[in-house]
């Protein structure tokens, strides 16, 4: 009988080849589990602020990421892309020749599932947008008119009516004539009337007092136009680019002040340059589908996001500046004659008035309009009906103590503190 030297092995060799079996399997189920729902939602909170899935940003496009990389190898550039680099790794070593000196973030906390996940959020295939949709839109709304009678059709019908009776009224009024004057029959001559003008002219009390009468509208009406020279209340310019105060001070939250810095410490709350705007849309191409509304859409925003591109000469694909600029011409909204003062810094940081006080519900405008009438009546019967801020606010604690205890009150209205002085405004 033949002696076997080693009768472990074949058992050996059958377990390490069940134990590769069960890696490569656990690794494929791993992949197919992954949930792209909840890698969105971790893209969007750790990713999207750097990387596009189909466009260059700070980062690579990352769509179909999970093709160009092992699953191992973007695990550790996610956790810390720093080791990676300096470990020499090929791959590594040229993202960052490429996209230097901007450094990723490392992500230690982010688990091997969570990066999974996102890996098959990035694999999912891109949705491709209908061409045709205005079309099938359209065809819709024909198709909905299409089964009932259109008030244009019902109107035209009516006109067509009363055309026909008007002349066929006529006509039996000329038949009429006719067979009246056939037998005979003789019409009374019409009497003669005095006419109106002269009735008019010949009874002087209601001449005197239809003269007091125009006399004291057309006085109304003039005072009333002169009155509005100069008040723009409700004007409403259309910018060179379009932007939005219902979605950068509204919907994101963003302060005023973050823009118009200077009204902290300025006369004038200042134009923001586009280097402001550039601090986010650096790296925000394009609006989110909810920010779209019945009056514009997704691809009217981007269209206007690409506009202060162009201004600002930003080259999306190659994530840099061209040095080629282009001047945006604001039209001014708000615009107070030159003989009247009016300090922001004054109202924003010492007052701390709140920018809606003066502008109104900004956070819900899409286009800017003037708000207030910004007239002098205006703001004195605001200085007369406001209190003066004093909850922590030295700057009037000495003059407030002295003014409350001469008009024995607890707070002082800007009137009081010498808010309606002609000087203040005018000098």
């Amino acid at each position: 009988m033949k002696k076997v030297i080693h009768p472990n092995s074949i058992s050996r060799i059958l377990g390490i080849g069940l134990a590769i079996m069960l890696a490569f399997t656990s690794s494929l189920f791993a992949q197919e589990g992954a949930d792209p729902a909840a890698g969105k939602s971790l893209f969007n909170t750790y990713c999207a602020a750097c990387h596009h899935l189909d466009r260059k940003m700070t980062g690579p496009a990352l769509r179909g990421v999970g093709d160009k990389h092992e699953a191992e190898w973007l695990h550790a550039w996610v956790k810390n892309s720093q080791a990676l680099i300096k470990s020499g790794d090929e791959a590594a070593v040229k993202l960052w020749d490429e996209y230097q000196p901007n450094v990723m973030t490392a992500f230690p906390q982010l688990s091997e599932a969570d990066i999974d996940n996102i890996i098959a959020y990035t694999m999912q295939p891109k949705e491709e947008k209908p061409a045709a949709v205005a079309g099938a839109t359209a065809g819709t709304d024909a198709g909905a008119n299409s089964g009932g009678v259109g008030n244009e059709i019902i109107l035209g019908a009516l006109i067509l009516v009363f055309g026909v009776l008007v002349v066929m009224l006529f006509l039996v009024n000329k038949t009429l004539r006719r067979i009246a004057e056939a037998n005979g029959v003789e019409f009374a001559a019409p009497e003669k009337r005095l006419p109106l003008w002269k009735a008019f002219v010949k009874n002087q009390f209601l001449v005197l007092v239809s003269v007091i009468f125009l006399l004291l509208s057309s006085a109304y009406f003039a005072y009333g136009y002169f009155m509005q020279v100069g008040v723009d209340q409700g004007y409403q310019p259309i910018q060179p680019i379009h932007f939005s105060h219902r979605i950068h001070a509204g919907d994101n939250g963003i302060d005023c002040k973050y823009c118009h810095s200077s009204a902290r410490t300025s006369k004038t709350s200042g134009i923001p340059s586009l280097n402001v705007c550039m601090n986010c849309h650096k790296s925000i191409p394009e609006v989110a589908e909810s920010t779209a509304t019945a009056e514009h859409s997704k691809e009217f925003y981007d269209k206007e996001i690409a506009k202060l591109y162009d201004a600002v000469g930003w080259d999306v694909n190659e994530q840099s500046y061209t040095g080629e600029t282009k001047p945006v011409k604001w039209v001014r909204i708000h615009n107070l004659p030159d003989f009247a003062y009016f300090n922001h810094s004054q109202h924003v940081t010492v007052g701390r008035i709140a920018c809606q006080e003066c502008h109104g519900p900004i956070q819900e405008m899409e286009i800017v309009h003037q708000e207030a009438p910004l007239t002098m009546g205006w703001c004195i019967n605001c200085h007369r009906k406001t209190n003066v801020k004093m909850e922590g606010n030295e700057y009037y604690a000495k003059i407030h103590e002295e003014l409350s205890k001469k008009y024995g009150v607890d707070e002082l209205t800007a009137a009081q503190l010498g808010g309606t002085e002609c000087a203040k405004c005018h000098y």
